[in-house]
């Protein structure tokens, strides 16, 4: 997010920048580290695609850390970017920036153009003030590190309501400083470690402004208060790697020393405890005890926080510095990736083309709910409607998710609250024994509960992975996904990662930036949920 700015003013800022993007650091030779961390994020996403795990971080990790990586490698990365960016029209998401952010990173890393992306500007977005700051802090953190990263000017947005420049941004970032000199996600509530580095990350480049620096000073403060005496940082109620290797990200981007004494703890560096996390093959736990196993959102902070480290400890400009970057040449490739559905699984065919309700007439979810009552899959609610604004009990969604996947109805007698006499009893018994739906407690169903977001975010996973979608996220992927809702912590565990993956993989819309976990979903969110599912399996 930066303005036009004047030659001569330009010349200050760069030297600058210069000078904080070399400072000396004692010799801690992460070197080797770094080379076999390289070598395993190679062979852990070997093709990278656009998103926040196994995709961009990697990339511009990779890129940063001076490994070599197969020629093609990033041409065929950018290869997706620019199919992705066509078939989405370039609209990456449409209220949630950051996404535009990383994207920019990545191809600053490798060399390409953002600005031109199959005929598209990717920078133009991070032009729009309004729709940049709409889902907090994260929004205006990484349009600036974006912007900078290759000190790109904000492009004139004439869609803009409030023109984007870099002082509007800085402005926002400072004005949501908590009182004791962290950062949030939304201003409110406990200051978090993981926002606050990101925030002193994005601030950097601007410590010749006053309020700037005096932010800065109290934020490091509040960073060094809360270092363990392990010299590491918790977030969520645990310790973890994401946390220390955002802190080191912004002690480098700052020019600060890792061994700066406000940040050794009984003997305990920065980079020790990073190291502590890393994994015999090159990998990060996302925890100490590794009971994450392998984590690759950990994996790929922890890779990039030691290229930071390194590059910071050879001189070199820090990891979002990258006027060093030699632009590419090379023509890209195209590569394909696609999965499989149980065999159990047969989506019913379009037998009522056409079926429309009179309610969803100017409804957002109009074309899900068509094409699910297309396939009989859902039904109205008698007269031509449909009620999409109702909720739905759990027995309706056992029979819509059972319809959706083509599975047989069969009556198991599990659940004591679900009487074979009922419409839905073989419904929900073959949910139950499918592994789609689960009971409340003392062998119980409860059937015309209300369903939750949380409930129907479970079951439409479990449905998902019987599709043959991969559902899996770590705890790091995990936290990474829900941490930019200002209601995270209101999650049910058992749901969380279950939310981050149908969020992930936009099942769920991310634009509201609020879970509601334990609000009742409505008709028309689960028909958009399974439609989107059934679309991401590529089963209809």
């Amino acid at each position: 997010m930066k303005q036009i700015r004047k030659f001569a003013a330009l010349i200050l800022a760069f030297s600058v920048l210069f000078s904080l993007a070399v400072p000396t650091f004692a010799a801690s030779s992460v070197q080797s580290e770094v080379q076999s961390s390289a070598a395993f994020m190679l062979s852990s996403v070997k093709s990278p695609e656009v998103g926040s795990i196994g995709g961009e971080w990697a990339v511009i990790g990779l890129a940063r850390s001076g490994y070599s990586v197969p020629a093609d490698y990033y041409d065929e990365y950018y290869t997706r970017v620019e199919k992705y960016v066509k078939n989405c029209s370039g609209v990456l998401h449409e209220r949630k920036y950051t996404e535009y952010s990383r994207v920019i990173l990545a191809l600053t890393a490798i060399g390409r153009d953002p600005s031109k992306v199959a005929g598209y500007n990717l920078l133009m977005p991070l032009g729009d003030f309004e729709k940049t700051i709409w889902q907090g802090l994260n929004g205006p953190i990484w349009a600036l590190i974006a912007l900078d990263s290759g000190n790109y000017d904000i492009p004139k947005n004439p869609a803009a309501k409030t023109q984007a420049t870099r002082q509007l941004y800085i402005d926002e970032i400072i004005k949501n400083q908590m009182k004791d000199g962290g950062w949030s996600l939304t201003g409110t509530g406990d200051s978090d470690v993981d926002i606050t580095a990101m925030a002193l990350q994005a601030l950097a480049k601007y410590q010749d402004q006053k309020a700037v620096k005096t932010a800065t000073d109290s934020a490091l403060t509040w960073l060094s208060k809360n270092q363990d005496s392990k010299g590491g940082f918790a977030s969520w109620g645990t310790m973890n790697v994401e946390s220390v290797a955002q802190v080191i990200v912004a002690l480098c981007e700052l020019g600060i020393s890792l061994d700066d004494s406000r940040f050794v703890k009984n003997g305990h560096t920065l980079t020790e405890n990073l190291l502590s996390f890393r994994q015999s093959n090159g990998g990060f736990y996302h925890v100490l005890d590794g009971s994450d196993g392998n984590n690759q959102m950990s994996a790929e902070q922890g890779f990039y926080a030691l290229v930071a480290i390194n590059r910071a400890e050879n001189g070199k400009n820090s990891l979002y510095r990258m006027g060093d970057v030699i632009k590419a040449t090379t023509k890209p490739s195209t590569t394909v990736k696609k999965g499989s559905a149980d065999a159990s699984v047969s989506v019913p065919a379009v037998t009522a083309p056409g079926t429309t309700f009179s309610d969803v007439k100017n409804h957002a979810n109009k074309a899900a709910i068509e094409a699910l009552a297309s396939r009989g899959i859902i039904n109205g609610m008698g007269q031509g409607t449909f009620m999409p604004n109702k909720t739905m009990t759990r027995a309706e969604f056992a029979a819509i998710v059972t319809r959706a996947l083509g599975l047989t109805a069969k009556d198991t007698k599990v659940f004591s609250d679900v009487p074979s006499s009922k419409w839905y009893a073989g419904y929900i018994g073959t949910a139950n024994s499918s592994g789609i739906v689960n009971g409340v407690g003392n062998g119980k169903f409860n059937p015309e509960g209300t369903i939750t977001r949380q409930e129907a975010a479970a079951m439409v996973a479990r449905a998902a992975k019987r599709c043959g979608l991969d559902t899996e996220m770590d705890a790091g992927a995990t936290k990474d996904v829900l941490a930019q809702f200002g209601d995270y912590r209101s999650v049910a565990s058992w749901a969380k990662e279950s939310l981050a993956f149908c969020y992930y993989t936009n099942i769920l819309d991310q634009s509201a930036l609020k879970i509601e976990p334990t609000k009742a979903i409505l008709r028309c969110e689960i028909a958009q949920m399974l439609c989107n599912m059934l679309t991401a399996a590529e089963l209809i």
